[in-house]
């Protein structure tokens, strides 16, 4: 039987933690930032744990069992 690919793209963009989670980045850091104020820029920077009702799908796109 053939190996399963990784989705490349998942790949980069999320990440294991110690415990199984799964950590990713905030959306809308990225560009535009003029408009924004500090304290949201400031709240986007920081990492957030994948919600529980998407772990499957992003376990399957990381080939994690």
């Amino acid at each position: 039987m053939p190996k399963v690919k990784t989705n490349a793209a998942s790949k980069k963009r999320f990440a294991l933690t110690g415990t199984g989670k799964i950590k990713r980045k905030h959306a809308y850091h990225s560009h535009i930032l003029t408009k924004k104020s500090k304290k949201r820029k400031r709240n986007l920077d920081h990492t957030a744990l994948v919600n529980s009702a998407n772990e499957k799908q992003i376990k399957e796109l990381l080939n994690l069992r």
